[in-house]
Order: C-alpha cells, then structure tokens, then sequence
C-alpha cells in the first residue's frame, strides 16, 4: 500500500520561505530530508524546483505538478493531482516536498507528515497551510539544539494521521 507523505520544515508562524528561497539552513535537517527521501518519489510545484541549487534531486523520482507546459531533462511533469496519482500508483513512498499550494492541495489526503518545527519566527511571503492536528498522531519527536551546524533551534516531528 502506498505511503504519501509530507515532508516540510516550518517556523514559529508557519514560515517556509521568501523570494523563492528558504528561510534557514539547518544543515541536519536537510541531511535527515535526504535520508528519507533518496530512493523514493518526490512532488513539489514550479517555484519549489527552480529553487533547488542543482535542479532535480538526484536518487529521487523527481514530479513537478504545474499548470504551465514546461520541460525539464530529468523530471517528470503532469499538469493535475489526477494526472500525478496515475503515474506514481505503484510507487511505494511518496514525498510531498513544496511549496504552499502543493502542500495545500495534498494536506488532506497524506497519510504521514515529517515536520521540522524551527524555533523562531521570520519575514516570509509563503506559508505552510494550517491543518487540524487533532488528525494526527505524533509517532516520534526529537529536539534539537543550535550550534554551529544549525543556525536554530529546532524541533523534529513524525506525525500519521
């Protein structure tokens, strides 16, 4: 049966970015994201690629879901959630991986949720949706302080709904 998950880093007012970049490096947090999703699918929207430093992530099944007829070597586009769930119907592990709206349109219906809570607040222009965590149930949770690796103090949350 296939997992979707949702894998965001937010902050104290649901922060996850500005001018298309992130707000943070927690250089821990970005290593833990890699662990769990190298060998599994990723989905994210437009802006959430052309943000990434090297494009398409590698070791990943990289999807962008857009409206707009784009190409791009190594990733794979669909234009529409239908059009997405037909393509990744036998993928094991699914990873929701940004930005907003794509986090919006799939908050309902993902089965698992990592969430890095940062400990501080920011000047941001995108936002994570609020969700009703009465809906899930936390698994683990892990606290992490600042140093010199991770600029914040942070919080590490595997919920499942």
């Amino acid at each position: 049966m296939q997992e979707l998950s949702i894998i965001v880093a937010i902050g104290k007012n649901n922060e996850i970015g500005k001018d298309n970049n992130l707000l943070w490096r927690l250089s821990d947090d970005l290593k833990r994201f890699k662990q769990i999703t190298t060998g599994h699918t990723i989905v994210m929207g437009r802006k959430t690629f052309e943000s990434l430093p090297k494009g398409a992530l590698p070791n990943r099944r990289n999807i962008v879901l857009t409206k707009q007829d784009i190409n791009i070597e190594g990733v794979e586009i669909v234009h529409s959630k239908e059009a997405l769930f037909s393509i990744i119907a036998s993928d094991e592990k699914v990873f929701i991986i940004g930005g907003a709206s794509i986090y919006e349109s799939f908050i309902n219906e993902a089965d698992t949720m990592h969430l890095t809570k940062v400990n501080a607040s920011f000047d941001a222009d995108v936002y994570f949706p609020n969700f009703d965590e009465t809906q899930w149930q936390l698994i683990t949770k892990e606290e992490f302080s600042a140093n010199e690796k991770n600029e914040y103090a942070y919080t590490y949350q595997y919920l499942k709904r």
